[in-house]
């Protein structure tokens, strides 16, 4: 049998830092949370993973000069548009960040909001690839030329859920029946 820690120990010590989760300071206007935890196979927690993010700004650019489009301009409240989270003990993250607006298509459509997000953790080679979407844009998410690629039972593992104290949820599990959709990149 294959060992369950082909890499290991994980090389986390010195990737995060001290401002990784904050996309947005706290208490900028129209903050959200993303919480969630990290999961392997057999659906045990991963204590030492590491999640990273990056997305537009809310009006769908990027906070970088290779931007087509120009970057965000003066920027969003010090957004940044990219965020780096240590997974907890409990296999838990947490990320502060806004809402991204649309990205235009290829096609000429627009992509819905999302976040593209890498995970780090023992055992993988590389980094593994997939996206957030938001719960409450339904239409956008139906019109999304990506999300539209995935087998429509799997779409759900790349939706966050809405919880009641007004985070943002989005678990991600690496292998097993409820898997995270992950892209080829």
């Amino acid at each position: 049998m294959t060992p369950s820690q082909t890499v290991g120990p994980y090389f986390s010590m010195r990737l995060p830092w001290p401002d990784g989760p904050f996309v947005v300071p706290e208490g900028t206007p129209g903050a959200i949370t993303i919480i969630g935890r990290l999961y392997d196979g057999a659906g045990n927690i991963i204590p030492d993973g590491l999640i990273e993010t990056w997305q537009a700004g809310p009006d769908g650019r990027f906070a970088h000069p290779d931007d087509p489009r120009g970057a965000t301009p003066g920027g969003y409240h010090a957004f940044r548009g990219f965020g780096r989270c240590a997974t907890a003990p409990d296999g838990s993250y947490r990320i502060v960040t806004v809402k991204p607006g649309s990205l235009p298509a290829p096609d000429g459509g627009a992509e819905a909001p999302h976040l593209d997000v890498s995970v780090f953790a023992r055992g993988l080679l590389d980094r593994v690839v997939t996206r957030m979407y938001f719960p409450d844009e339904m239409a956008a998410n139906a019109a999304d030329p990506v999300l539209g690629t995935v087998e429509p039972s799997r779409r759900a593992t790349l939706v966050a859920v809405a919880e009641p104290e007004g985070h943002l949820r989005f678990d991600i599990r690496l292998q097993g029946d409820r898997e995270t959709v992950f892209f080829d990149i």
